[in-house]
């Protein structure tokens, strides 16, 4: 698999996280360790950035680069978020301390796409398209 096939996937998942992000908020609160109903309009604007950079990403892929790497600062962001949040339950700081995991995966993934992709860009076919 190539790092543009990797963004593509990287694009769907941004699509669909973000809209649970908008229709969840509160769920995925509790998911990541965080009492509900706290963070909502937090999570909102989150999945509003994961909706853009998954429309980036499959609407533009010759900048897929850029739209990756934006990703990655994002995964940041919400490593610093879920970190800050700071459960109170034993049940909570081990669902956040799973999140904090899997946020590092996807932001070596992140980094590491849009690393190969920035130093192979797609070649432009007939009709503008890679």
């Amino acid at each position: 698999m190539d790092a543009q096939q990797v963004a593509r996937g990287l694009g769907w998942f941004s699509l669909g996280l973000g809209v649970a992000e908008l229709l969840m908020p509160g769920q995925i609160s509790r998911l990541v360790g965080v009492r509900d109903g706290e963070q909502d309009g937090l999570v909102r604007s989150y999945g509003v950035r994961e909706v853009v950079a998954g429309v980036g990403l499959l609407t533009h892929p010759a900048a897929a680069a850029t739209w990756v790497w934006g990703r990655a600062v994002g995964d940041v962001l919400d490593i610093a978020t879920v970190g800050h949040a700071g459960p109170n339950d034993p049940h909570g700081r081990k669902r956040m301390a799973n999140s904090l995991l899997m946020l590092s995966g996807v932001l070596v993934v992140d980094v590491l796409t849009a690393r190969a992709l920035s130093m192979n860009p797609p070649r432009r076919m007939k009709g503008g398209r890679p």
